[in-house]
């Protein structure tokens, strides 16, 4: 598994859905602030237009000894249409209806205008059906250069703004609609581009994973140069530490060698001595345990996996290397070795390592089983399986979790301490993976090794 697809999900899929949510939102906030900017244009565009039909009833009215006479015709013919929504009053200072338009006549208004010295009002009001009117109100204090005072008032219905806001209305969800989708699919093509550079650390960190490079370069954006330089530090502090491992691992193999020699010659040398040969014999076995627990804890001190390096080891060699060698140390046996999988199959696996597991595996299979050995891989989705069976005694189900323990052993009629399954599960382990004790159609035991291919 690399570091930039982690099972958590895509880190630009989260960014886009933030990103979209935020998009939302921000349209969400918008959508009522046109909407009350364009009820607000609209109702000045009324009152406008009402404040022109109020003045066109002044210019046409006259003060006859303190009597208003309005002319037949009117400049605007709104007025005259007895289904024109444009309607017209003249109010004296009482409030008293001195004058309306034709087409006001049965409307069953109650409007009341207060002449109160503030020279104009716009407002809403309503008739006896309920319907709501626009109300431009205007104070008039001169007329024709006559002193007057009158309220002339002009409303027009509500019905074309309430058709002329639904069709805005239905528009704006649209445009605002298309406009989030612009945005979303503009959102995307930035972040896909923005990501462009996590695909080259991506592609290089597979590089230094497959072993082909040995650490990232600073050709990134230089707020990943400071990721970049840590891993190469931890690249090199790696590598370093392995070195160090392997040079540990040389020198006590070395300084161990000369003392078990010397041990083991003194051993044989006490052994032909028949009065020493019981303490000769105790001596031979602990030297042998001491280099078998030498070499176990040597092997799991190696066994410390890369956590940025990625193996890959081709089985089919290893394999033809161990059945030679076993066919010879079984002859008399005359085992058959099966193989089920490719000659180019390879396991995610260091190949010092998976030659010391099959080893192990081998071995045990090639001691316990009647003639029949089947080494087979089986590849899923996301793991593979590496599959060693036998057709000898198995393991019974109550043995296997103990088998796997240091030091513990099923048979005793071989030499050994019974450490070589546990080497096999700490290998194993240390690459993520898990093994499973079965049993096999062949009769005998079944080790499933699981390999994690992310």
């Amino acid at each position: 598994m690399t570091l930039l697809s982690r099972s958590g999900g895509s880190l630009r899929l989260r960014l886009m859905l933030g990103a979209g949510a935020l998009a939302v939102v921000f349209m969400l906030a918008l959508l009522p602030v046109l909407r009350g900017a364009f009820v607000i244009a609209l109702e000045q565009s009324i009152e406008q237009r009402l404040a022109a039909d109020a003045a066109a009833l002044v210019s046409a009215a006259r003060s006859e000894h303190g009597q208003l006479r309005m002319p037949d015709k009117l400049p605007d013919e709104e007025f005259s249409g007895l289904q024109s929504k444009l309607l017209g009053f003249i109010y004296d200072r009482q409030g008293k209806l001195v004058w309306q338009s034709r087409s006001s006549e049965g409307r069953g208004l109650s409007y009341q205008p207060s002449y109160d010295g503030k020279g104009y009002i716009f407002t809403e009001a309503r008739d006896a059906q309920g319907q709501q009117f626009f109300v431009y109100d205007v104070e008039i204090d001169l007329l024709r250069g006559e002193t007057a005072a009158y309220s002339v008032v002009t409303m027009q219905p509500d019905t074309d703004f309430q058709l002329m806001y639904s069709g805005f209305a239905h528009q704006l969800y649209l445009w605002l609609g298309g406009a989030l989708v612009v945005l979303l699919g503009l959102l995307w093509f930035g972040l896909t581009w923005g990501f462009h550079s996590l695909r080259g650390l991506r592609a290089e960190l597979d590089a230094v994973e497959a072993g082909t490079r040995a650490e990232l370069s600073d050709q990134h954006p230089r707020e990943m140069l400071r990721l970049t330089g840590s891993l190469n530090r931890l690249l090199l502090s790696e590598r370093q530490q392995r070195e160090r491992y392997r040079h540990s691992l040389d020198d006590l193999a070395h300084s161990l060698k000369t003392p078990l020699a010397v041990l083991q010659g003194v051993s044989e040398g006490m052994a032909e001595q028949v009065e020493q040969r019981d303490q000769a014999q105790v001596l031979q076995a602990q030297i042998e345990r001491m280099s078998q627990q030498i070499g176990y804890q040597l092997q799991r001190a190696s066994l410390r996996k890369s956590g940025l390096i990625r193996h890959s080891t081709c089985l089919a060699p290893l394999l033809d290397t161990l059945g030679a060698a076993l066919v010879k140390v079984y002859r008399d046996k005359h085992v058959t070795l099966e193989r089920q999988f490719s000659v180019e199959q390879l396991l995610p696996i260091e190949q010092g390592a998976l030659l010391e597991l099959l080893g192990n595996l081998l071995e045990n299979a090639y001691r316990l089983c009647v003639s029949q050995v089947r080494v087979s891989v089986r590849s899923l989705p996301g793991y593979c399986e590496l599959l060693i069976e036998d057709d000898g005694p198995g393991v019974p189900v109550a043995q296997r979790a103990r088998i796997v323990q240091r030091g513990e052993r099923m048979d005793t009629q071989f030499p050994g301490q019974g450490i070589g399954l546990a080497v096999v599960q700490d290998i194993v382990e240390s690459f993520a993976g898990e093994m499973i004790i079965e049993d096999s159609d062949l009769g005998g035991a079944l080790f499933r090794l699981r390999f994690n291919l992310k």
